[in-house]
C-alpha cells in the first residue's frame, strides 16, 4: 500500500520514514482555533469547519 503522504510504500500512519514525512507544514491547532475552539479552511474552494472537542479531539467537517 502507497502513503497517501509521500507516495512511498510505507502503510498509512507509519509517516515517520516517509522522504517527505519532515518536509511538510506543522502548525499548532490551537493557535490556529484561537479561543473559539473553531477555524474554517478552504481547499479548492470548499469551506471546512475544524474544532476542538471537549475531549481533545478534532473535527473536520464540510
Amino acid at each position: 500500500m502507497k502513503c497517501p503522504i509521500c507516495g512511498a510504500g510505507n502503510k498509512p500512519g507509519k509517516h515517520g520514514d516517509c522522504p517527505r514525512y519532515d518536509d511538510c507544514p506543522l502548525y499548532d491547532v490551537r493557535a490556529l482555533v484561537e479561543k473559539s475552539g473553531l477555524a474554517k479552511l478552504v481547499l479548492d474552494g470548499q469551506t471546512y469547519t475544524l474544532r476542538i472537542t471537549r475531549a481533545g479531539k478534532l473535527i473536520l467537517t464540510k
